[in-house]
């Protein structure tokens, strides 16, 4: 089968697009979210590292009192947040780390997950019912 220039070029361009494309999603999976960052509220620092195939994020600061008042386990109550992992997204989704987050904010453990947008953004998501869901952009602290 011959194919005449029209065509090597369709297959050229076809190539580079494919070749960008993959580009950009290597790109995405090398970004690592290793570090710490600055919740949307501005009220906490949360600190991620690795673990397992995933991420892991423990509060590092925490604005106003800092403890851990709304869990339901009644002898939690009076811990310092500080230090207390509230993120364990250890189960690879696509473009997402998916798992587990705590909201000290309520006491409550959803269903949720961590992306990484770019070098210096993260979207945390938790979820009830894989319905209700809310969403955070973390930016990274130099």
């Amino acid at each position: 089968m011959a194919f005449n220039g029209r065509t090597m070029r369709r297959i050229g361009y076809a190539g580079l697009i494919g070749l960008a494309l993959n580009g950009t999603a290597l790109a995405q999976k090398g970004a690592d979210a290793t570090g710490l960052w600055q919740t949307e509220t501005a009220g906490s620092k949360v600190r991620i590292a690795r673990c397992g195939a995933g991420y892991c994020g423990t509060l590092a600061s925490t604005a106003g009192p800092g403890l851990d008042a709304k869990n339901p386990d009644a002898s939690l109550r009076s811990r310092n947040l500080v230090g207390v992992q509230i993120m364990d997204a250890r189960t690879p989704s696509g473009d997402a780390f998916e798992g587990t987050l705590y909201n000290p904010n309520d006491g409550k453990t959803y269903a949720g997950s961590v992306t990484i947008k770019g070098p210096n953004v993260v979207e945390v998501s938790g979820c009830v019912m894989s319905v209700f869901c809310k969403r955070q952009t973390w930016k990274r602290v130099n």
